[in-house]
């Protein structure tokens, strides 16, 4: 293999542990939210710190309905959605160049 598709191979399992830790990462903060952490806790200031700025813009396109917000559905749908697509792509893209 190539020395390019070894780096577009490395690009794919990079793209796909950040996004593999930013879907659990954003399903930790939807499960403490149902229990009410303290907003003190430096964990759950940092867990906020990490996703707020990944969440907010899908809280803008979708307000919340009934008290209930459902950015963090919306933003975990697109993180499977870029993983398929994305990192899939970039695989095919290195066995393509390889052969």
């Amino acid at each position: 293999m190539g020395i390019f598709a070894n780096f577009i191979e490395a690009v794919a399992f990079l793209v796909n542990a950040v996004l593999t830790l930013m879907f659990w990462i954003i399903l930790i903060r939807v499960l403490m939210s149902w229990v009410s952490p303290d907003p003190y806790n430096p964990l759950v200031r940092a867990l906020y710190q990490l996703t707020d700025p990944i969440l907010r813009p899908a809280q803008r396109l979708i307000p919340p309905m009934g008290g209930l917000d459902l950015s963090p559905i919306v933003v975990l749908l697109a993180i499977q959605f870029i993983k398929i697509f994305l990192v899939q792509s970039l695989h095919e893209l290195a066995r393509g160049i390889a052969y």
